[in-house]
């Protein structure tokens, strides 16, 4: 009998076992090879959505359709014609959004406030909080630099600061609102910044529109007066200012979070505020600071409109900026560089979308429809990764806000 653990040569008849390889040493992870298996699902999502996208066109092409009763007897006419579609309609998006150097700039000027906005909303993630309230915050910010771009008489250069600090001021109120909530009594963002999106948006809004203070003079339409010359933010060609200040405050942001000691308070309350209390840190006071913070970009995606393009204050102004910001945040993965190009994607597919339904005659509702696909799939990355057939990376992040009672 034998011993298990006895060395030698093996007995006679039986082979030799192989040989132990050496431990090899574990090559030391790459810094972006982190993100890699992020961006591979964001592009394979992104490239999912425009070939779901694609057949959406071509099945709403008319010749196509009229192509589909023989289908199997000739089948060429309707893929030609649905291929005719569908390169007619990217064609004119790309072409609408990035062609010359006036597209880019109507991108870049589109795009602005869309990143700001949604660096506020990914500052409020990585505190662990879901801030749905960037539309009301952006109305009160638009409320504050415009009332001072109309009214206040002060030289050019000024009159600029004047405005955009009160605009950031007017959306950092209007967050610090929520979170002092949040902070103070518990209230969950989410239940507060909706209520603050309706009290901005249909009461405060439109109370004021109606007032002399911020009417137009001899109208009767809720709409203000255009901001001062003085107020007017400089431009290039198509491009104002306000386009330099979001790539600015994306690296505010991004030093904010990644380089100071409130960042690193930032992401430790958002991963776990109970151990960040347990440690020591004032997690009311983070919360509050968050939504502060959140309000101020928000405020800055408001001077874009106001201060860049000159637009007045009306019940229309803000658009659905806001709330795009929440889905920009989402692609972005609440990183400020993934903000930035998500923003500046979202940006392309509004401008594109105009220039696909004029060219083309495709409906500019289906670039909605390619922004809610996207969103869509960059949100289920294992749905992609399924429908793709791409191995499991399992590195994949996901941005993820707390829930009830924390």
């Amino acid at each position: 009998m034998t011993d298990a653990t006895t060395t030698g040569p093996p007995p006679e008849g039986e082979a030799a076992p192989p040989p132990a390889s050496p431990e090899q040493p574990r090559r030391p992870e790459r810094a972006g090879a982190a993100w890699l298996p992020d961006v591979t699902t964001t592009l394979a999502a992104i490239g999912l959505a425009l070939v779901i996208g694609a057949l959406l066109i071509g099945l709403s092409d008319e010749e196509a359709v009229e192509a589909l009763p023989y289908l199997f007897s000739y089948p060429q006419d309707f893929f030609s014609a649905a291929g005719r579609a569908i390169w007619d309609s990217y064609s004119a998006l790309v072409s609408g959004s990035v062609g010359d150097l006036d597209s880019i700039g109507t991108t870049l000027v589109r795009s602005a406030p869309l990143i700001c906005a949604g660096l506020g909303v990914t500052l409020a993630f990585r505190a662990g909080l879901f801030n749905i309230g960037a539309q009301g915050q952006l109305v009160v910010g638009a409320l504050f630099a415009g009332y001072v771009g109309f009214t206040w008489d002060l030289p050019a250069p000024i009159h600029i600061v004047a405005a955009l600090l009160a605009g950031m001021i007017g959306g950092a109120l209007w967050g610090a609102t929520a979170g002092i909530l949040k902070a103070r009594t518990g209230a969950h963002e989410v239940i507060t910044t909706i209520m603050l999106n309706y009290l901005a948006t249909k009461f405060l809004l439109n109370y004021l529109l109606s007032k002399d203070a911020f009417q137009r003079a001899g109208s009767d339409n809720a709409q203000s007066p255009a901001p001062l010359d003085s107020a007017i933010l400089p431009s290039l060609g198509t491009v104002h200012a306000g386009v330099a200040l979001a790539f600015l405050a994306a690296v505010a942001v991004w030093w904010l979070i990644e380089r100071s000691t409130f960042g690193f308070q930032l992401r430790a309350v958002g991963a776990n505020a109970d151990a960040a209390r347990t440690a020591g840190m004032n997690v009311a006071r983070v919360y509050t600071m968050a939504m502060l913070l959140a309000g101020l970009l928000a405020g800055l995606a408001a001077t874009m409109n106001i201060l860049g393009k000159g637009d007045s204050l009306s019940g229309g102004m803000a658009g659905t900026i806001g709330f795009d910001a929440i889905t920009v945040a989402l692609l972005g993965r609440a990183t400020p560089l993934g903000t930035v190009l998500a923003g500046l994607l979202f940006g392309a597919l509004s401008v594109g979308g105009v220039a696909m339904q004029a060219s083309a005659g495709t409906p500019d509702e289906l670039a909605y429809v390619l922004q809610a696909l996207i969103v869509l799939f960059v949100a289920a990355p294992a749905l992609v990764r399924g429908a793709l057939r791409m191995r499991g990376q399992g590195g994949a992040t996901t941005v993820m806000a707390k829930g009830w009672g924390s």
